[in-house]
């Protein structure tokens, strides 16, 4: 990537995903899709916009370990170079998964990352079955079976970037749950229901130790986001 800035490009039809994905691509270093926009428009979109830059297909596989690793091959053919997986999946299953990230790096760069916990939790809600510990230490624990199966890619808050970091070095952390410090002026034009409950902004999440950080609201909801994309790359130079 040459700027760490994935654009999350949460929108409803192809034609505003490529156009978002036209006017930000000088600023930022890659572009995020999930099944909102794979489940209508296949393969097909994700091979469009690698031809700007590199896609990361956020669809959090969570299945059976050959299933998981079906979907990974599929990612990787349409031309994505970031995919992810749930790292809650175990340890046997991010075993076959760090063995099909290293096979399919041999033809084309490609980073499995392993989601630790979503950035909508906090410790207020998190499922029932989870409460018997804290977020950050149920982040730690699925770390660590993402490096112990030999994977060194993390989905994170930003709040436990700096943890990470400190214990895993080399570790490829990517952080949503970002909020640049202006939105506040603009948050007219931003959904007055945000689901992300662990956030910080750019500078402080890259200062942090983040390698990427993923941004959809604050771009692709504002009236003009080539505006706001370059707005947030000037605070990261």
């Amino acid at each position: 990537m040459k700027r760490p800035v994935f654009v999350a490009l949460d929108v409803d039809d192809d034609r505003s995903a490529i156009k978002i994905a036209s006017e930000t691509a000088p600023f930022v270093g890659g572009f995020k899709i999930g099944p909102r926009l794979i489940l209508r428009y296949g393969s097909e979109l994700i091979g469009k916009l690698a031809r700007s830059a590199p896609v990361f297909v956020d669809c959090k596989f969570h299945d059976i370990p050959s299933t998981v690793v079906s979907a990974l091959e599929a990612a990787h053919s349409a031309g994505a170079s970031f995919a992810t997986v749930h790292a809650s999946n175990g340890v046997e299953c991010l075993r076959e998964v760090a063995r099909i990230e290293k096979e399919l790096s041999k033809s084309r760069a490609f980073r499995v990352l392993a989601v630790t916990v979503l950035t909508s939790f906090n410790e207020s809600n998190l499922p029932g079955n989870w409460r018997t510990d804290t977020v950050k230490n149920h982040v730690f624990k699925l770390a660590d079976l993402a490096m112990e199966a030999g994977l060194s890619g993390l989905v994170c808050s930003p709040l436990e970037v700096a943890a990470l970091r400190a214990k895993f070095g080399h570790a490829f952390l990517v952080t949503p749950g970002i909020r640049p410090a202006n939105e506040s002026k603009a948050s007219t034009a931003l959904p007055k229901s945000d689901d992300q409950a662990r956030t910080m902004t750019p500078s402080q999440a890259l200062q942090a130790g983040a390698n990427a950080l993923v941004i959809g609201r604050p771009i692709v909801s504002m009236p003009n986001p080539r505006d706001a994309a370059e707005r947030i790359a000037k605070t990261l130079t």
